[in-house]
């Protein structure tokens, strides 16, 4: 940049930090024209072609799977979690259950949009899909990993606590938690909307990616979010694979110590239970930031573009899966769903016993077998 420049160049910046909202979007739209011829005539005529959407087909029938399986299979939890008439809570891990399964089930209500953005190419469809779906999409990821991350954390408390006399083990503090995760979470996803919302340029053809829609000051908000959420993750994992570690531990020193049988029984259903929760979390969440690994340090590279892209696609689709795997951890955790499961049971029953049988699965949902 010469010194001629300078003047124009300071006049850019400080329209765009203290501008009103019509004047930054026109400023970022301009300098981000600028920035384009600038590296044009700085690296020539040579850019990236467009990734091959070929496969897309593909992604849309996995995406359609996955909300028919799991809309099916969440809607069944809500109907147990909520419909069944027990309005107290008795359980820690039950109400972290009730609210995995809300993320899970609002999820499955976002996927529609991600099925409509591959099949169609519509500008209202894109820009729903990027200033909406995505967002809600990841609001419901973290949301996801923090409550399996607190399910984890109430088995580890039971363990090392068994007479539930820690401060967390309480029914109080476990909703505390749940609503400030919620707070947090929405709080953000909303600041993130209305910071896009306002900043963002007029389109008229349809956008490659959701990346044209950003601008300077939603870079740098979606940077901070990605690094918090990378921490997140993180601690969430290296929590999860402690518990597991703890959990195996124990019962490996009571069957040294030759405790009662039931004593190993119930450590080792605790285990169990650890192990599906954690399998769970690898399977859908860690493939996905893995991926962002490369994704960040080579997505500017041309010969790297189709890769990444469809690394980043079939990462986020196992991602999306939680919400078939979750159920999995409903039914090891919850002995009510697993009674709500046992059809045979359900259409063996005589005229006489549904009414017992129900009252004592309703009484169910207010305990938890943490054995």
């Amino acid at each position: 940049m010469s010194f001629k420049q300078f003047p124009n160049t300071l006049h850019i910046i400080v329209s765009l930090l203290l501008g009103p909202p019509e004047t930054r979007m026109e400023v970022t739209s301009s300098l981000n024209m600028s920035l384009v011829t600038n590296l044009t005539h700085a690296k020539g005529p040579t850019h990236c072609e467009q990734v091959d959407t070929s496969g897309h087909v593909y992604f849309a029938l996995a995406y359609s799977l996955v909300f028919l399986v799991g809309l099916l299979l969440n809607g069944f939890t809500m109907k147990v979690y909520f419909c069944s008439g027990q309005q107290e809570v008795f359980s820690i891990m039950l109400v972290y259950l009730k609210n995995l399964a809300v993320s899970d089930f609002l999820l499955c209500l976002c996927l529609p949009f991600y099925i409509a953005n591959f099949t169609s190419s519509s500008i209202t469809i894109r820009l729903v899909h990027c200033n909406f779906a995505s967002s809600i999409f990841y609001l419901n990821m973290y949301a996801s990993i923090l409550f399996m991350g607190y399910i984890a954390a109430g088995r580890y408390l039971k363990i090392i606590h068994p007479s539930g006399n820690h401060i967390l083990q309480t029914v109080q503090a476990a909703r505390i938690i749940s609503m400030v995760t919620w707070v947090v979470l929405l709080a953000i996803m909303t600041s993130y909307i209305t910071l896009l919302l306002l900043t963002q340029p007029p389109l008229t053809v349809v956008p490659d990616s959701c990346d044209v829609l950003q601008s300077a000051q939603v870079i740098v908000f979606y940077k901070i979010i990605h690094i918090c959420s990378a921490v997140t993750f993180l601690f969430i994992f290296i929590s999860l694979v402690f518990f597991y570690y703890s959990a195996s531990r124990t019962v490996w020193l009571a069957q040294q110590k030759q405790l009662s049988s039931s004593s190993c029984k119930k450590l080792k259903k605790s285990r169990k239970k650890m192990l599906v929760l954690v399998s769970v979390f690898c399977i859908c969440f860690v493939p996905y930031h893995l991926g962002l690994i490369p994704y960040a340090l080579l997505k500017r590279q041309c010969s790297s573009r189709r890769v990444l892209y469809y690394l980043i696609e079939v990462t986020t689709l196992l991602s999306v899966l939680n919400v078939c795997l979750d159920p999995l951890i409903y039914f090891i955790s919850c002995k009510a769903f697993r009674t709500k499961l046992n059809l045979k049971r359900v259409f063996s029953r005589t005229k006489q016993t549904p009414s017992t049988d129900t009252r004592s699965n309703e009484g169910q949902l207010s305990t938890i077998n943490i054995n």
